[in-house]
C-alpha cells in the first residue's frame, strides 16, 4: 500500500492544473465585471453560447464518431479489445465505455463522452495494426484515465466564457462600427461607439488569454492521463513506446490523410496536426520528449519500489 501512495502522486502537475483553472476563473470574472461596468448586454450572448456548449457536451461523441465514420463494436465483433477494456475498467472502478473502430491508417486513439457512464473509446485500425498488445493496452489505459478524470466535462466548462468572448468579438465589432444599439441610455453616438470599441478590445484580449490557458490545461490533462493510465496498467514504458511509435508514423503520413482526424485532434492521444510540436503555447498536446521522459521516470520509480 505504501508503494502505491509513493508513486501515484504528482503534486507539481496538480498544482499547475489548479493554477490554470484559478487563472481562468479570475480572467472570466474580470471580463464579466468590465462588461457590466460598460453596460454591455452580454447575457443574451451567454445564453446562446450556453446552448451551443450544451449541444456540444451532449452530442460531441456522436458528432466526432460520425465525422470519422467510426462504428461501435460489440464484444462478439472485437473480443480482444473488449477483453482489454473489461480488465482495465475493473481495475479503474468505472463503467465500461463503448468501443468504436475508425477505419483509417492514421494511428491514433481518443476518448469522448460527457461522463464515465456515457463514454466511448475509439481506436483506429492504423494504431491497432502497429502496436503490440502491451502497447495497445497502455493506450487504452490512457484513454480510460481521461474518462475517469472527466476531462471532456472539464474542458467544456473551461471553454464556456472563451466561447462567450469569441461571440462578443463579432457582435461588438459591428456595434462599434454602427455606433451601438441605442447606446444603453448614453447621449451621444460617439461615446456609445467608444464603449463598444473598448468592450471589443477587452473581448479580444480575454479570448486570447483564455485560449492560452485552455491549451495549457489541455496539455496538463494529457500529462495527467499519461500518469493515471500508466499506473492503471503498471507499464509506463509500454505507453512511452506506444507514443513514440504513433508520433513516428504520423510524421510520415501525408497531411491530406491526417485531415480526417482534425475534428477529433483535441481528443487524440497524439496530435494529428503537422507542426504542432513547434507550436509551443498554442499546442494542445505536450511535447513528446517530455511525455516520454515523465513516463520513463515513473517506470524507474515503480521499479525502485518493487
Amino acid at each position: 500500500m505504501r508503494r502505491r501512495q509513493t508513486v501515484i502522486r504528482d503534486g507539481g502537475l496538480k498544482l499547475r492544473m489548479y493554477f490554470v483553472m484559478t487563472s481562468l476563473a479570475l480572467v472570466y470574472l474580470g471580463f464579466l465585471g468590465i462588461l457590466t461596468i460598460l453596460g454591455i448586454p452580454w447575457h443574451f450572448i451567454g445564453i446562446i453560447a450556453a446552448i451551443m456548449l450544451l449541444v456540444q457536451y451532449y452530442g460531441s461523441d456522436k458528432l466526432v464518431l460520425r465525422s470519422l465514420g467510426a462504428k461501435l463494436k460489440t464484444p462478439d465483433e472485437e473480443p480482444h479489445l473488449h477483453a482489454i477494456l473489461d480488465a482495465l475498467v475493473t481495475k479503474a472502478g468505472i463503467p465500461k465505455p463503448k468501443l468504436a473502430i475508425a477505419v483509417t491508417d492514421v494511428p491514433n486513439a481518443f476518448a469522448t463522452g460527457r461522463n464515465p457512464k456515457n463514454s466511448v473509446i475509439c481506436i483506429t485500425t492504423g494504431i491497432r495494426s502497429r502496436l503490440s498488445n502491451e502497447e495497445l493496452t497502455a493506450v487504452i489505459g490512457h484513454e480510460l484515465s481521461h474518462i475517469k478524470n472527466r476531462d471532456v466535462t472539464v474542458m467544456t466548462l473551461a471553454s464556456f466564457f472563451a466561447t462567450v468572448a469569441g461571440m462578443l468579438m463579432g457582435v461588438l465589432m459591428w456595434m462599434s462600427l454602427i455606433g451601438g444599439m441605442g447606446g444603453r441610455g448614453r447621449s451621444s453616438g460617439g461615446s456609445s461607439t467608444a464603449v463598444f470599441m473598448i468592450a471589443y478590445l477587452v473581448s479580444v484580449l480575454v479570448y486570447f488569454i483564455a485560449t492560452l490557458l485552455i491549451l495549457a490545461l489541455s496539455r496538463y490533462r494529457e500529462y495527467g492521463a499519461d500518469h493515471g493510465g500508466a499506473l492503471l496498467t503498471g507499464t509506463p514504458d509500454e505507453l512511452a513506446s506506444a507514443l513514440q511509435k504513433i508520433s513516428g508514423v504520423i510524421a510520415r503520413i501525408p497531411s491530406q490523410d491526417l485531415r480526417k482526424l482534425e475534428t477529433a485532434n483535441a481528443f487524440c492521444i497524439v496530435s494529428a496536426l503537422k507542426g504542432e510540436s513547434l507550436a509551443g503555447l498554442f499546442a494542445s498536446h505536450p511535447p513528446l520528449d517530455k511525455r516520454v521522459a515523465r513516463l520513463n521516470q515513473l517506470q524507474l520509480e515503480m521499479n525502485n519500489e518493487r
